[in-house]
């Protein structure tokens, strides 16, 4: 890696450099969060809150929750809701957030099977080592009929916003990050990742090679982002 460990990972996501990485741009990472995506951000969260139809006293995973303003958001439905992310500086820059956090590796949750109502994974299915097993763990924690929604970037589904889209994540995205982000070379990465991630009817399909069932999926602004739903 060109601009080295601590500044970004590389698309074969190695653990500890997809870590690293996170922990170098935790502290202003909400932030760089809603300047990139236009403020659509927080709108996607309420979308993905609403994908899992909480009921109060549910036992929710969010799963790659960062700074945990996701489980946040979650937290409104009356659910009780347990932050979990690999990267230690990203719990501790969402350490005023009064929901609980655990430290928890997406390739070998520290929960028992069958130990969740509801699970979610925002923009961090894609981040991870091995997203089929990362699925067949979510599954495994989930009691029959949990219900799981993944909200992850995507494939615009017009052809010309999709190049328009393409042309931003490869060359405005890095530069705008530039002047808002601790680590503007950690979004080459995040530019990179998302250009490679499957798009809708691929993740679609990883969900069924998983065992879930029920899969669906809803596109988010013109398809930048996607909520796929599923259930065990």
């Amino acid at each position: 890696m060109g601009t080295g460990s601590q500044d970004r990972a590389t698309l074969d996501k190695d653990p500890s450099e997809v870590a690293a990485m996170f922990d170098g741009v935790a502290k202003r990472y909400d932030l760089t969060n809603t300047v990139l995506s236009f403020g659509q951000d927080r709108g996607w969260r309420r979308k993905t809150r609403k994908a899992l139809a909480l009921r109060r006293g549910d036992i929710v995973l969010d799963l790659a929750a960062g700074t945990a303003v996701s489980t946040v958001e979650l937290a409104t439905s009356g659910a009780h809701c347990i932050a979990a992310d690999f990267s230690l500086g990203m719990l501790k820059a969402g350490a005023h957030r009064d929901v609980p956090k655990v430290a928890a590796d997406a390739l070998a949750l520290p929960f028992a099977d069958e130990s969740f109502d509801a699970a979610t994974i925002s923009f961090g299915l894609r981040n991870v080592h091995d997203a089929p097993k990362a699925l067949s763990e979510l599954r495994r924690v989930l009691k029959p009929g949990g219900r799981l929604v993944i909200c992850e970037f995507s494939t615009p589904t017009f052809r010309a916003f999709r190049t328009v889209y393409m042309e931003y994540l490869m060359k405005a995205l890095p530069v705008v990050a530039t002047k808002v982000s601790s680590n503007p070379a950690a979004y080459v990465y995040l530019a990179e990742s998302i250009r490679a991630w499957p798009d809708q009817t691929r993740l679609a399909a990883l969900l069924r090679d998983a065992g879930f069932t029920k899969v669906d999926w809803q596109n988010l602004t013109g398809g930048i982002a996607a909520i796929h739903s599923a259930v065990r």
